[in-house]
């Protein structure tokens, strides 16, 4: 019986959500507003119509329907680690974020270190930093900048500054 009673709400729950889509579609940004507040349980940043009643149809679906299944908030986790956390699924059992790694590229020498280019007879000397490059007391943000700037002309940074991963 309780089975039954269970696909009963079910039931009624779907068939309120075709109401409830075309309710959105006449409602003004601040009912939109109002109606994330009341979905999301925090309001909302954006006062996009077409953005709102996209999100809030998506929200109304999922309520009456069940969200994403194991397997696809799993794959979700998988490819989004590395976007921001406002970005993922707000999903009550998501997976623990795995630790972020360095994104610092394999060719470039350790923090500190000095790499040196002669171009056109003059030496170019270079501070790896953590967060960039400085170059005769000036910051930058990448090699292909301080090229740019030695040469007067658009280069790769490290293939300018010949450095490539090394294969120890």
């Amino acid at each position: 019986m309780r089975t039954m009673e269970k696909s009963t709400a079910a039931m009624m729950a779907l068939g309120a959500v075709p109401a409830q889509l075309a309710a959105l579609e006449v409602m003004s940004v601040s009912e939109l507003a109002a109606k994330h507040l009341e979905l999301y349980g925090e309001p909302t940043r954006s006062r996009n119509k077409a953005y709102l009643r996209k999100r809030l149809s998506w929200r109304v679906q999922e309520l009456a329907e069940g969200g994403l299944s194991p397997k696809a908030i799993e794959r979700i986790a998988e490819l989004g680690d590395e976007l921001p956390v406002r970005w993922r699924m707000r999903q009550a059992e998501q997976p623990e974020p795995k630790p972020v790694t360095s994104q610092r590229d394999p060719r470039l020498p350790a923090v500190g270190s000095t790499i040196t280019r002669i171009h056109q007879g003059e030496a170019h000397e270079v501070l790896i930093q953590a967060d960039g490059f400085e170059y005769r007391g000036e910051r930058f943000k990448s090699l292909s900048a301080i090229a740019k700037r030695i040469t007067n002309v658009a280069w790769n940074g490290f293939e300018f500054f010949n450095l490539k991963v090394s294969d120890e």
